[in-house]
Protein backbone atom coordinates (compact mmCIF):
# COMPACT_ATOMS: atom_id res chain seq x y z
CA UNK A 1 0.00 0.00 0.00
CA UNK A 2 1.50 3.16 -0.96
CA UNK A 3 1.27 5.98 1.73
CA UNK A 4 0.96 9.62 0.98
CA UNK A 5 4.44 10.25 1.91
CA UNK A 6 5.99 7.54 -0.54
CA UNK A 7 3.12 9.48 -3.25
CA UNK A 8 4.63 12.46 -2.75
CA UNK A 9 8.28 11.02 -3.34
CA UNK A 10 7.05 9.06 -6.32
CA UNK A 11 5.83 12.24 -8.16
CA UNK A 12 9.40 14.30 -6.88
CA UNK A 13 11.08 11.49 -8.77
CA UNK A 14 8.88 11.62 -11.67
CA UNK A 15 9.37 15.37 -11.95
CA UNK A 16 12.83 15.25 -11.65
CA UNK A 17 13.32 12.29 -14.63
CA UNK A 18 11.36 15.31 -16.34
CA UNK A 19 9.36 13.98 -19.37
CA UNK A 20 6.08 15.40 -17.37
CA UNK A 21 5.58 18.83 -17.70
CA UNK A 22 8.76 19.89 -19.99
CA UNK A 23 11.06 17.61 -22.64
CA UNK A 24 13.20 15.38 -20.35
CA UNK A 25 17.24 15.64 -20.63
CA UNK A 26 17.29 11.86 -21.22
CA UNK A 27 15.03 12.48 -24.57
CA UNK A 28 17.47 15.37 -26.05
CA UNK A 29 21.27 13.85 -25.42
CA UNK A 30 21.10 11.18 -27.73
CA UNK A 31 19.57 13.49 -30.34
CA UNK A 32 22.54 16.33 -30.48
CA UNK A 33 25.39 15.43 -32.79
CA UNK A 34 29.09 15.49 -30.58
CA UNK A 35 29.84 17.83 -33.53
CA UNK A 36 27.40 20.49 -32.73
CA UNK A 37 27.70 20.74 -29.12
CA UNK A 38 30.13 23.30 -29.72
CA UNK A 39 27.75 25.82 -31.93
CA UNK A 40 26.07 28.89 -30.63
CA UNK A 41 23.00 29.10 -32.73
CA UNK A 42 22.48 33.26 -33.81
CA UNK A 43 21.63 35.14 -31.01
CA UNK A 44 22.04 32.85 -27.85
CA UNK A 45 24.87 33.26 -25.52
CA UNK A 46 25.50 29.82 -25.53
CA UNK A 47 25.96 26.06 -26.68
CA UNK A 48 24.13 23.19 -25.48
CA UNK A 49 27.22 21.79 -24.32
CA UNK A 50 27.54 25.20 -22.02
CA UNK A 51 23.86 25.16 -20.88
CA UNK A 52 24.09 20.88 -20.85
CA UNK A 53 27.25 21.57 -17.74
CA UNK A 54 25.53 24.57 -16.10
CA UNK A 55 22.88 21.78 -15.47
CA UNK A 56 24.94 19.16 -14.35
CA UNK A 57 26.74 21.77 -12.01
CA UNK A 58 23.97 22.99 -10.26
CA UNK A 59 22.92 19.90 -9.51
CA UNK A 60 26.04 18.29 -8.37
CA UNK A 61 25.71 21.61 -6.10
CA UNK A 62 22.75 21.37 -5.04
CA UNK A 63 22.98 17.79 -4.07
CA UNK A 64 26.57 18.44 -2.36
CA UNK A 65 24.71 21.36 -0.56
CA UNK A 66 21.59 19.12 0.76
CA UNK A 67 23.43 16.14 2.06
CA UNK A 68 27.36 16.72 2.42
CA UNK A 69 29.04 17.61 5.70
CA UNK A 70 32.10 19.19 3.58
CA UNK A 71 30.06 21.43 1.18
CA UNK A 72 31.95 24.31 -0.34
CA UNK A 73 30.06 27.39 -1.61
CA UNK A 74 31.08 28.04 -5.34
CA UNK A 75 31.56 31.43 -6.81
CA UNK A 76 28.66 32.44 -8.84
CA UNK A 77 28.75 32.62 -11.90
CA UNK A 78 32.34 31.87 -12.63
CA UNK A 79 31.53 27.74 -11.30
CA UNK A 80 28.44 27.44 -12.48
CA UNK A 81 29.22 27.70 -16.21
CA UNK A 82 31.80 26.07 -18.18
CA UNK A 83 34.91 28.53 -19.98
CA UNK A 84 34.57 26.41 -22.91
CA UNK A 85 31.84 26.38 -25.28
CA UNK A 86 32.56 22.40 -25.96
CA UNK A 87 34.10 19.24 -24.35
CA UNK A 88 37.66 18.49 -25.18
CA UNK A 89 36.35 15.46 -26.69
CA UNK A 90 33.90 12.21 -27.04
CA UNK A 91 34.94 10.77 -23.19
CA UNK A 92 35.04 14.20 -21.46
CA UNK A 93 31.23 14.48 -22.87
CA UNK A 94 30.06 10.62 -22.04
CA UNK A 95 31.71 11.42 -18.57
CA UNK A 96 29.53 14.43 -17.79
CA UNK A 97 26.44 12.89 -19.04
CA UNK A 98 27.52 9.82 -16.69
CA UNK A 99 27.96 12.10 -13.93
CA UNK A 100 24.61 14.11 -14.21
CA UNK A 101 22.56 10.55 -14.00
CA UNK A 102 24.75 9.19 -11.14
CA UNK A 103 23.79 12.48 -9.52
CA UNK A 104 20.71 11.95 -10.40
CA UNK A 105 20.41 8.25 -9.20
CA UNK A 106 21.58 9.94 -6.04
CA UNK A 107 19.25 12.50 -5.52
CA UNK A 108 16.37 9.72 -6.13
CA UNK A 109 17.80 7.86 -3.79
CA UNK A 110 18.05 10.57 -1.09
CA UNK A 111 14.18 10.82 -1.99
CA UNK A 112 13.10 7.28 -1.83
CA UNK A 113 14.95 6.54 1.81
CA UNK A 114 11.81 7.04 4.20
CA UNK A 115 14.52 8.19 6.77
CA UNK A 116 15.13 11.65 5.17
CA UNK A 117 12.19 13.99 5.74
CA UNK A 118 11.42 15.90 3.75
CA UNK A 119 10.34 18.75 5.59
CA UNK A 120 13.49 19.47 7.66
CA UNK A 121 16.28 21.19 7.26
CA UNK A 122 19.15 20.30 5.17
CA UNK A 123 22.72 19.81 6.56
CA UNK A 124 24.30 23.31 5.46
CA UNK A 125 21.34 25.06 6.53
CA UNK A 126 18.22 24.54 8.63
CA UNK A 127 16.35 27.32 6.81
CA UNK A 128 15.72 25.16 3.05
CA UNK A 129 14.06 22.32 3.17
CA UNK A 130 15.16 18.70 1.69
CA UNK A 131 11.73 19.52 -0.13
CA UNK A 132 12.94 22.98 -1.57
CA UNK A 133 16.14 21.91 -2.61
CA UNK A 134 14.41 18.92 -4.48
CA UNK A 135 11.90 21.36 -5.97
CA UNK A 136 14.86 23.20 -6.66
CA UNK A 137 16.59 21.08 -9.03
CA UNK A 138 13.36 20.32 -10.75
CA UNK A 139 12.80 24.02 -11.72
CA UNK A 140 16.11 24.64 -12.79
CA UNK A 141 16.60 21.86 -15.02
CA UNK A 142 13.30 22.47 -16.36
CA UNK A 143 13.94 25.76 -17.32
CA UNK A 144 17.15 24.87 -18.71
CA UNK A 145 16.10 22.32 -20.63
CA UNK A 146 13.69 24.34 -22.27
CA UNK A 147 16.68 26.12 -23.67
CA UNK A 148 18.15 22.43 -24.64
CA UNK A 149 15.01 22.20 -26.89
CA UNK A 150 15.81 25.99 -28.31
CA UNK A 151 19.39 25.01 -29.40
CA UNK A 152 18.28 22.02 -30.77
CA UNK A 153 15.55 23.41 -32.91
CA UNK A 154 17.88 26.10 -34.11
CA UNK A 155 20.54 23.35 -35.08
CA UNK A 156 17.89 21.57 -36.83
CA UNK A 157 18.01 18.32 -34.74
CA UNK A 158 15.26 18.91 -32.60
CA UNK A 159 12.66 16.18 -33.77
CA UNK A 160 9.22 16.24 -30.92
Amino acid sequence: MMTEDNAQRAQLIKHLEGGLAFASIDSLLDKIPFEKLDIRPEGLPYSFYEVFFHICFAQKDILEYTISGDYQTRDWPDDYWPSKQAPADQKEWESMMADYFEDRRLLKDFIRDPNNDLNKGVVNSKENSLLREFLLVIEHTAYHTGQLVIIQRLLGVYDN
